[in-house]
C-alpha cells in the first residue's frame, strides 16, 4: 500500500535535509525558520521526548519529520517516517506500516540503480566528514551517477556546505542534507537559507 500522497509530494517539494541529534534540538528551530523541510532525528536510540519535542517545531514550519532506526517511536511521535541505518529496510518497512515514510542511506550510488523498497535515498558521504570517519568519499559523479539512474528522490549528503553546495547542485542534486553545516554555523538559520537557496538556483 504507498505511503498517503500528500506525504509523497511533501516530500517530492523537500530540498534541504538537517540530520540532528536530539541535543541539536536548541538549533532545530533556527534551522527551520532557514528553510529546513526535513528533519532526521538520529541517535542510537532516539527518545520519544525528542522527538516529540522535534513533531512540534517540525509541525510549526510544515516540515516532515523521519526518525532512524526507530519505528516505535516514530509511530509513537506522530513523526512521518523512519530512516533505516542500522535497520534493514525491509524491516524498517514493515514495522513502520502504510502510513511512514521509509529512508534509506546507500553507501555506493550503483545502489541507486535498483533501490531498495524505501521512498527517498540519501547518497554520500559525498565529501569527507567528520561524521563518517573512515568512509571513502563517493564525490560528485556518485551524485551524478544517482542523478541519472535514481527513480527514487534522493538527498545528496556527507561534508556539504555553503561553499560547495552549488557544485553538488550542479552535479545533478536537487536536494541537499547538512549535520556540521547548519548545526555548527555562527547563524543557522542563514546556513540553511544559504543551502536551500542552492537547491534553487
Amino acid at each position: 500500500m504507498p505511503v498517503a500522497s500528500t506525504l509523497e509530494e511533501r516530500l517530492a517539494g523537500s530540498r534541504l535535509a538537517f540530520v540532528a541529534a536530539a541535543g541539536d534540538v536548541p538549533v532545530l528551530e533556527a534551522a527551520l525558520a532557514g528553510g529546513v523541510d526535513l528533519v532526521v532525528l538520529r541517535d542510537d536510540a532516539p527518545a520519544l521526548e525528542a522527538s516529540e519535542i522535534c513533531r512540534d517545531l517540525t509541525n510549526a514550519h510544515d516540515a516532515l519529520l523521519v526518525v532512524t532506526d526507530r519505528p516505535d517511536v516514530a509511530l509513537a511521535s506522530g513523526a512521518d517516517g523512519v530512516h533505516a541505518e542500522q535497520l534493514p529496510i525491509a524491516e524498517a518497512r514493515r514495522l513502520a506500516g502504510p502510513g511512514l515514510l521509509v529512508g534509506y542511506s546507500i553507501r555506493s550510488a550503483h545502489e541507486a540503480v535498483i533501490p531498495p523498497p524505501a521512498d527517498y535515498l540519501f547518497v554520500g558521504p559525498v565529501f569527507e566528514t567528520p561524521t563518517k570517519p573512515g568512509w571513502v568519499p563517493l564525490g560528485l559523479d556518485a551524485v551524478r551517477l544517482a542523478a541519472d539512474v535514481s527513480p527514487l528522490p534522493f538527498f545528496a549528503i556527507g561534508g556539504i556546505d555553503v561553499t560547495n553546495a552549488r557544485d553538488v547542485v550542479a552535479a545533478g542534486a536537487r536536494r541537499l542534507a547538512a549535520v556540521r553545516a547548519i548545526r555548527d554555523a555562527a547563524d543557522p538559520a542563514e546556513a540553511a537559507w544559504r543551502l536551500r537557496l542552492a537547491t534553487e538556483e
